[in-house]
Order: C-alpha cells, then structure tokens, then sequence
C-alpha cells in the first residue's frame, strides 16, 4: 500500500533532521521525505498536521506473556498495545513458560507475531536452559532462530562459573549477554530498603543487591571479553559504577525503565500493589540519579519494563502481589515527560527510545540496523506519529493490554501525561490509527 503522511513535522534524532516535511512510503519502505514524487498516488493519506512524526518506537524490555501466561497477556493484545503505543519493534525477554531454550520456540514466536503485522518481535534467548543457571543454551542456534541475545530475566546465576562460561561462550561468537544486576541472596525483599520499607515492615532489597551484582559482571567482562547490556538499573550507586565501567572501556550499554525514572519508594502509597515492581522503587536520590544519567547518556535507552498482571495476581497485600506494570502505551508520554522536566528537545528525548535503543541492538538487528530507529530514505517504513500538545489521563479500562494495573492511573496518581500517539505504521502498514 502507497501511504502519504501529510503535513507533520518530521524528527529523526538519529540524523538530526527537524523539518515540516511529507512522507511517502511504498512497498514497505519511504521513497521520499519532503517533496512527493511526481505521479505518487497514495491509497491511503495520514493528515499529521500539528503532530510530530518520528521513527517508530524501540522497547528493549516487554514481556507478552505468551507462551505460558496467556491469562496474563495474549500476543495478539499486547502487540495491539505496542502499536498504540508507537513501538514498532520491541525486545522480549526469555522468562516464558517453558523459557525460550530450544529455537522451536523462537520460531514460533517470532511467526505468530509476523502474522498479525503488528510490531517487529526480537526474543531474546535463554542464557541456561530452563533459566536455572546451570547448563549453557546452544546459543548460536538460538541465533539462527532470531534471537538477538541472550538474558536469564528476573533469575540471577549463582554459580559465578557458569555466568563466566555463558560469557566466554557469548564473547567468542560476538553476541550480547543481557543481564539485570541483581544478587540471588540479597535482592529476594519486595520494596527497597529505606524508611519507608521500614515504616510499613516490608522485607528491603538494599542497594549492595545491585551492585555487588556489577561488581562481579564487570570482572567477569574483563575476563571474558563480553559485551554486556545492563537491564533496569535502579540506584545512584549503580549509575556511578556503570560510569566507571564506561569510561574504562568496557563494552557495555544500559537501560532504565519508566517506573524508576518517574517513581519513588514514596509513591508505594498506602500498601498499593500497582507499585510493586522489579526493581523495586528507590529513593529519590536515586531516581535523580538515573535521571541525570539518562541525559547525558550514561544510561542509553528508556524502556517500558511492559509486564501484565492478572487482576488475582495483583489485588493482593503489597508483599504477596505479584510484580510488574502495563507500560507498552505509556512509553512515549513518560519519555516526553521526563524530556519537559530535563529540559531537553524532542530530538534529544525521543533518541532514548528510537535510534539509542537500537544502537544497542547493533549487529543483531542484521539487514535492519541500517535503517531501524531512524527516518531514511529508502529505508524501512516503521514511523509513530503523535501530537505532542495533546494531554490524557491514564484509564486502565481504555488501555489495549491485557493487564490494565498501571502506577500512572490517573484515578490514583492524580497525573496526566503529554503526547498521544495518533498512527503507528509498521514496515509499510498502518498498525493503528486514532
């Protein structure tokens, strides 16, 4: 299908380029930024007036829940959700049921998700098989299936010699390791150690759980060699040690996701399970922190941690729900926020989840690394167009996900948020429209 995308203003962060301007797309791909081509007949045209249009979203951290938990979420509703959201292309963590060790699996799941034409699906791999950090997975046919890494989820390795064998084996063909820095003994609390936790008797993680866990990954980077991206840091301490790793030369990449960016421990509230995550929230020295590092990109992407609950799982005491948060279609409106309050322009705000995420992907994203994350011509065709100036309140009744517990719920958090995505277009076709 001819698509034109008429009267927006085009931003591509990756390029730099902030201009009114057209956009022809055809064949999946965009034959012209600016002036239509001569004799270009549009089957379908997006009036994109007042409203800014960008690459397509990238989410490097979205669980669909499927397989294994499709009484949480079904592909089909979440990838729904990620096109409401402008995600264009997201990662998916291995932690399914059975995990994703056995490259069937991967097949499967990234056919499905090709059928419905929704969102590009990149899985990652699991690290050891079954996640139990014990044998290492056949990662290279795991590659072969598509992944485009390799990460044990929420379950740390404790046994430091299978996560320095897992390294080496991942150095020695190239791929990237993603790991959520977390000690198995210390990091078993449900809320971060502090006053609050304190106050309301909830068992604490400290801040030691995340970085005694750096500690060890980066020695075991200098051992091995491995290239390493860091999942949802949580605290000041370990933005200050991923600073140092960088500057040293390690080669690793990081991510923060949007409940630790706009969330304290503060905000748990009366015991609100909404606010029971992973990480656990921190204080607010600590969201500073991950703030200040996410501008000048000691943190390289803003992921939405997209995790759904079941209503069960979730309406339960603070210490018994299960954690996670809906975030798919608040991706955009929490990057535009944490912009406004930085002070930063919307090139530089929305480079955190297009072309940043997906220098991270790299190499693993083959023929699409070119042209993924950015607005090109003859590139391909995944663009999120939204209007900046509009402003919403978070309905969970009105979210696409088929988990609707979200802490930005206007009814509880009293917050409305900027930017509405107003069409996703995915490799040259309309994924939604408003």
């Amino acid at each position: 299908m001819k698509i034109l995308i008429k009267g927006g203003r085009v931003i591509d962060p990756a390029t730099g380029r902030d201009e009114p301007a057209d956009v022809a797309v055809a064949a999946g791909r965009i034959v012209a930024i600016g002036q239509t081509p001569t004799g270009f007949d549009a089957a379908r045209v997006i009036d994109a007036s007042g409203c800014i249009v960008a690459p397509g979203l990238v989410d490097l951290a979205a669980r669909l829940r499927e397989p294994g938990h499709e009484h949480e979420g079904m592909l089909e509703s979440e990838l729904n959700a990620a096109a409401a959201g402008g995600v264009t292309s997201l990662v998916c963590p291995p932690d399914t049921d059975p995990a994703l060790d056995e490259p069937g699996l991967v097949d499967m799941l990234k056919f499905r998700a090709r059928k419905l034409s929704l969102c590009r699906l990149f899985p990652l791999g699991a690290l050891t098989r079954g996640l139990k950090g014990e044998a290492i997975t056949e990662m290279a046919e795991l590659t072969e299936s598509g992944c485009v890494g390799f990460s044990q989820a929420e379950v740390p390795i404790r046994d430091t010699l299978v996560l320095q064998r897992a390294l080496q084996y991942a150095a020695t063909y190239g791929y990237t390791v993603w790991l959520r820095p977390q000690d198995s003994w210390l990091g078993k609390g449900v809320a971060a150690s502090g006053a609050v936790a304190t106050r309301m008797g909830l068992s604490g993680v400290p801040v030691a759980a995340e970085t005694i866990a750096l500690h060890t990954i980066f020695e075991l980077m200098r051992v091995t060699g491995a290239r390493v991206h860091l999942c949802r840091l949580s605290s000041a301490a370990g933005v200050e040690l991923l600073r140092r790793a960088k500057a040293e030369g390690l080669k690793v990449t990081a991510d923060v996701s949007i409940n630790s960016l706009h969330l304290t421990d503060v905000d748990i509230g009366y015991f609100n399970p909404a606010m029971r995550l992973n990480p656990p929230l921190r204080q607010q020295a600590d969201r500073a922190a991950l703030r200040a590092a996410l501008a000048d990109g000691t943190i390289d992407a803003l992921v939405s941690d997209h995790t759904p609950v079941e209503a069960d799982a979730k309406n339960l005491p603070f210490g018994e729900a299960e954690p996670g948060a809906t975030g798919l279609e608040l991706l955009l409106s929490m990057a535009l926020k944490w912009g406004q309050d930085s002070g930063l322009g919307l090139g530089e705000t929305l480079s955190r989840i297009t072309s940043r995420p997906v220098a991270v992907l790299g190499e693993a994203l083959g023929s699409l690394a070119e042209s993924a994350g950015r607005l090109a011509e003859g590139g391909v065709a995944d663009l999120c167009v939204f209007d900046p100036a509009a402003i919403w309140q978070v309905e969970p009744a009105g979210l696409r996900s088929q988990g609707k517990h979200t802490p930005f719920d206007f009814t509880t958090s009293g917050t409305a948020l900027p930017g509405r995505v107003r069409a996703t277009v995915v490799a040259g076709t309309v994924a939604y429209q408003a």
